[in-house]
């Protein structure tokens, strides 16, 4: 039985770098899947049209390849969500919940050094109130290569996964989808580059006792009809 499920991204390639290959998974189940992006580059930022127009272009890209029936694009200006938007952002994100009515979400992590992550964060799990979103069964953090590890050495802070997808045959896949944002991409030892991407990829793997895996901290998980 097809699922529907949510990816969340503060900017555009986060989806990929923490659930490319889970997504990739998703798609070939046959999952519904949505995907809600919070900022957007723009050109009162400084960035130039042509620029603007090429995100856009890698979105639709990543939308295609895989087969997402519904985005939806909150418009806030990139690294500038602070929690003076929680008040506006919150009820947006509800309506697009109750709207698309995702069983699974996949979040950015709570602690990640960029503050667009962390507010959207916030913004998110005030959503998932049994009471009030019925149809949320399972939240899951996701870790962003060059956000979640360069979070501050707290405990509190800490990405603990407790969740491991198996992506050995959708890794390829993932980085040919990471390429799509090739603006994103640099060499090693920059932490947006294909080889650490594989790495991380190949560490996560070795803890779950397969080839290649994706990590996730489990939230939520209501298996009400199951023992």
């Amino acid at each position: 039985m097809s699922k529907k499920i949510i990816i969340i991204s503060a900017h555009p390639d986060d989806e990929i770098l923490g659930a490319g290959g889970t997504l990739v998974r998703h798609y070939l189940a046959g999952d519904e899947i949505g995907w809600l992006i919070a900022t957007k580059i723009t050109e009162q930022q400084g960035f130039s049209k042509e620029r603007c127009i090429k995100r856009q272009e890698e979105i639709e890209k990543v939308e295609s390849a895989l087969k997402i029936i519904r985005t939806y694009q909150l418009g806030y200006p990139t690294m500038t969500l602070d929690t003076r938007d929680l008040q506006k952002l919150i009820p947006k994100i509800a309506e697009i919940f109750h709207d698309f009515k995702p069983e699974r979400i996949y979040c950015v992590n709570r602690s990640d050094s960029h503050s667009d992550h962390r507010i959207l964060f916030d913004a998110v799990m005030a959503c998932t109130k049994s009471f009030r979103y019925p149809y949320i069964r399972e939240v899951l953090m996701y870790e962003c290569i060059s956000e979640t590890e360069f979070a501050p050495a707290l405990p509190e802070k800490a990405f603990i996964p407790n969740c491991f997808v198996d992506i050995s045959e959708q890794l390829e896949k993932k980085l040919e989808l990471m390429r799509i944002y090739s603006s994103e991409l640099g060499e090693h030892p920059f932490p947006r580059s294909e080889k650490n991407i594989e790495a991380l990829a190949t560490f996560r793997g070795a803890t779950a006792g397969v080839k290649y895996a994706e990590a996730f901290q489990v939230l939520k998980s209501l298996r009400l009809e199951e023992l």
